[in-house]
């Protein structure tokens, strides 16, 4: 086990999921109250466990939304453990020693090695937070259907958290990569700020029109209820889409084009801690971070309800050690 915390205490980000278990929009919040969320988390490791091999007092870590798992099973052994049936979140899930699972907005975190990542030291850990969750759930798609890689052109739905890191992340590696939101008020910022290489409003059936069936593949980051037709009618054959987002209520999936087309609708809800380490260090290469708004922990209610609006460019990060009180020497 490793205790975790930053060099001047953790720094978790604010991010979607978290606001969905405190309002229980799942449905099965209510039992694990109360919940202290928190599951993009860096900072830096001021004590360990007698049997710690992999870190020290002093590394610099972060810390996703899994805090444990079997190890055993298919899933783990093939990196996929987000999909172990034992999964342990890391927060309002229950450890193997039957106590509750707490998450980063905490003055501290205990962790077990196994569900740690290095942060390199040329990474900013505020703004390297939302990776940690945001960037591996981009990462996962990209890598394990093919869609990030030199002559492939992938779509991104929604320039929120996870879109503009996707975007950051396609494009090293070197896909080719259209922005599809229904803000024509993000273009410039797609096109010019996250060097994206075009852009579609989805609600014009012009724009829609014109680039169907140029996509390999589309990744669409958004939770809100949404047509999905038009963005199946932009993949190519074999093409896949692939959902990160989960909407409150069902989408109406038209089969016809699917069959016509030899079309993949899918989801991924993560990765696991090798394809996390290999995401982190690929981003600290490439000299990619998340856009973030450093606040402190007496401005978080102001924050989730900013979030719920869509108000926020694009994470909020919580500076844990400049909310806390002063300790007198």
């Amino acid at each position: 086990m490793v205790s975790v915390l930053e060099n001047h205490i953790q720094t978790p980000s604010i991010a979607s999921r978290d606001l969905h278990f405190i309002k229980n929009d799942f449905g099965f919040s209510a039992s694990a109250y109360p919940i202290v969320p928190g599951h993009e988390i860096v900072g830096e490791v001021t004590e360990v466990g007698s049997k710690v091999t992999k870190f020290k007092v002093g590394d610099k870590v972060g810390m996703g939304g899994m805090a444990g798992a079997c190890g055993s099973c298919d899933n783990c052994v093939n990196d996929y453990t987000v999909y172990c049936p034992k999964l342990i979140v890391t927060f309002h899930g229950i450890d193997n020693d039957g106590t509750r699972a707490y998450g980063g907005f905490s003055d501290f975190m205990v962790a077990n090695e196994k569900f740690i990542v290095r942060v390199p030291d040329n990474i900013p850990l505020d703004a390297a937070a939302p990776l940690l969750c945001a960037g591996i759930s981009v990462w996962s798609p990209l890598k394990y259907f093919g869609l990030g890689e030199p002559g492939k052109h992938v779509g991104i739905v929604g320039l929120g958290g996870l879109g503009h890191v996707g975007v950051r992340l396609a494009k090293a590696l070197g896909s080719k990569v259209t922005v599809i939101s229904t803000s024509p008020s993000k273009k410039n910022e797609a096109l010019e700020h996250l060097g994206a290489d075009s852009f579609l409003v989805s609600s014009d059936q012009d724009e829609i029109r014109a680039a169907m069936g140029t996509l390999d593949g589309v990744i669409d980051t958004v939770s809100a209820v949404h047509p999905i037709s038009p963005l199946i009618d932009l993949l190519k054959t074999n093409g896949k889409l692939v959902f990160l987002g989960a909407p409150s209520k069902p989408l109406e999936l038209p089969v016809l084009p699917l069959l016509l087309g030899r079309k993949v609708v899918t989801g991924n809800a993560g990765g696991g801690m090798k394809g996390m380490q290999e995401m982190v260090d690929f981003a600290a290469e490439h000299n990619i971070t998340a856009d973030i708004e450093l606040i402190t922990m007496d401005y978080v209610n102001t924050a989730m309800e900013r979030l719920a609006k869509g108000d926020v460019r694009y994470r909020f990060v919580i500076d844990i050690a400049n909310s806390l009180p002063a300790t007198k020497p």
